[in-house]
This record gives C-alpha cells, structure tokens and sequence, in this order.
C-alpha cells in the first residue's frame, strides 16, 4: 500500500505540474500581459512598460513560471490584479459555499441514482425502467446550463415555488441563512449527474444479477428482498466509486456554470469574472486546484474501492 502510495503521489505532481505548466503558457501566448486590462486602453506604451517591469511580466515565459512555482511551494496563488487582493483570501472566501454546492449535489445525485438504477435493473424492460432510462438520457444530453434555465423558468418563473435570486452573501453561513433558495442551483447541478449515475448503476446491478452467486442464493429459497439486500446492492455499487472519483472534475466544471446562472458568489463565478478580466493568477489557482481535486478523487475511489472489495489489489 505504501508503495503504492508514493509512485500514485508522484505521478501526481507530475500530472499537476503538467496541467499548470501547459495553462501558464497557453494564457500567455494568448494574453502576454495583463497591463491593458489593469491600465486601460488610453495607457500610453511607456505606462504599459513600467507595468510590466515592476510586476515581472517583461521578463521571460519560463523566468516568471518559475517564479509562480517558487511562490506555490510558500503557499502563495498570487495576487490578483483586477480585485487588487491575494487570491489565496479570494478563495478561503468564495471555496466554502463552491464546496457545499458540489458536495450537496453529489449527495443528491448518489442518494438518487443507487436504489433508481437498481429498481431498473430487478424491473428490467418494464413501463418504470423504459421511462427512467429515457429521461436519463434526455437529461445526460443537456447541458447543465441549459437545465439550470429550465428550471428557473418553471419553478421560478411560471409556478413561483422558489425565488430565482439566490442569496448574495459570499459567506457559506450567510447563504444558509437563505438555504431554501440554494435548491434550484443544487437540483441543476445533481440532475445531470443523477442521469449519468443512474445509468451506470443500471448496468453495473444486470451484471451483477447475471451472476452465479445469484443464482445460488435464489435456489436456495432466499426471498428476493434479503437476495437484493445481502448479495446486489454491495456488488453493484462498486463500479460507482470509481465513477465519483472521475466525476469530480465534472461537478467542478459544473459549478462554473451553474454559479453564472444563478449568479452566485463561488469559485465559478470568480473564474467566469477573472476569465474576462485576464485575471492571470486567479485563472492559474483555480486551473491548479481542479487538477489536484481531480488527481485526489481518483486516488481516494481507488483505495475506497480496494478497501470495499478484498478482490482487488493496490500493486
């Protein structure tokens, strides 16, 4: 396990650097310097050179990588420049309501997904199955942007159940203060995922009752209700923490949009702002961050996995 361990963390940070590296380059081949955005476009050449030399971004590509490696290992993301403040404040700040957003919906998506993808595998072909599997593919083919519109206009809008205007309060405590009008971002965000779950759920749980341990325990006279509980459930819902590791990054991803269309005070929309504004270090955190949430989920379902089935082996 040990062994493992260390060759999976190191890959890791080969992966990571990889990922920030390729960033860093590619926004300053895009945009060599923020210096425009932060001055203006009546900055005169001579303004716009200053800028550059006393932030560093007259020197080379690689001279000033460096240099943002130097800061990270100090536990410095930098400084943005647009909010004129450390970007490590902005995202103690806005990361704990992204957070509850991704790990709500997560919940929401698994609490639904595990028993609606089991119900359709034991009611395989019935009335039940078919419509759950064409709604999950409808939903899986929507975006999350387009869902989240959706449901603004019907429970918002047209029937009034909820206030489309979330609270504003950048704080996690300040938005529960309000929870009632976090649901419509929260259901947005687990839909997408609950059609995706559901259907993997589906096919993991026919394999498992294609299984000659299923068999047995029928032939044995076990009621259906004790052969779903002791032998389907568990082996079928293996598959699905691997699933949610890799899924990570996608909750990530989807709470860029989300956050965009309900305007709502996260990373999301702070990646969305900084995007527009060039917002180098801002951009680079939140590229850094996803890649070692993303790295760190698929290392958590592996060991989960091992640890859930004796089967399986870390080597």
């Amino acid at each position: 396990m040990a062994g493992y361990l260390i060759r999976r963390l190191g890959t890791a940070l080969i992966v990571v650097l990889g990922i920030v590296l390729v960033t860093f380059l590619m926004l300053h081949i895009i945009a060599p310097s923020p210096a425009l955005t932060i001055l203006g476009a009546k900055a005169t050449p001579a303004a716009i050179k200053s800028w550059n030399h006393e932030h560093g971004f007259d020197r080379s590509v690689y001279a000033q990588f460096g240099t943002y490696l130097s800061n990270l290992l100090h536990g410095n993301l930098g400084w943005s420049f647009k909010l004129n403040q450390p970007v490590t404040n902005l995202f103690l700040e806005k990361a704990p309501l992204s957070g509850f957003l991704s790990g709500a919906s997560l919940i929401v998506a698994v609490a639904v997904a595990l028993p609606l993808g089991i119900y359709q595998a034991v009611k395989r072909n019935s009335l039940g199955d078919v419509s759950a599997t064409a709604l999950a593919m409808i939903f899986y083919s929507m975006p999350t942007f387009l869902v989240a519109l959706l449901l603004i206009q019907v429970f918002a809008l047209s029937l009034g159940w909820v206030d489309a205007n979330v609270p504003q309060d950048q704080s996690l405590s300040g938005a529960l203060g309000q929870w009632w009008q976090l649901i419509l971002p929260i259901v947005a965000l687990a839909t997408t995922a609950v059609a995706s779950y559901s259907r993997y759920q589906r096919s993991a749980s026919l394999d498992v009752l294609a299984q000659d341990y299923i068999k047995v325990a029928r032939a044995k006279g076990l009621s259906d209700r004790l052969v779903y509980s002791r032998h389907l459930v568990r082996n079928a819902s293996l598959p699905m923490i691997t699933l949610i590791g890799l899924s990570l990054p996608v909750l990530i991803g989807g709470n860029i949009l989300i956050e965009y269309a309900f305007n709502i005070n996260g990373l999301g929309l702070l990646f969305v702002n900084s995007l527009s504004g060039d917002d180098y270090n801002v951009l680079l955190a939140y590229t850094l961050i996803t890649a070692i949430l993303t790295v760190v989920g698929n290392l958590v379902a592996d060991i989960c996995l091992t640890l859930s089935d004796p089967r399986i082996k870390l080597v």
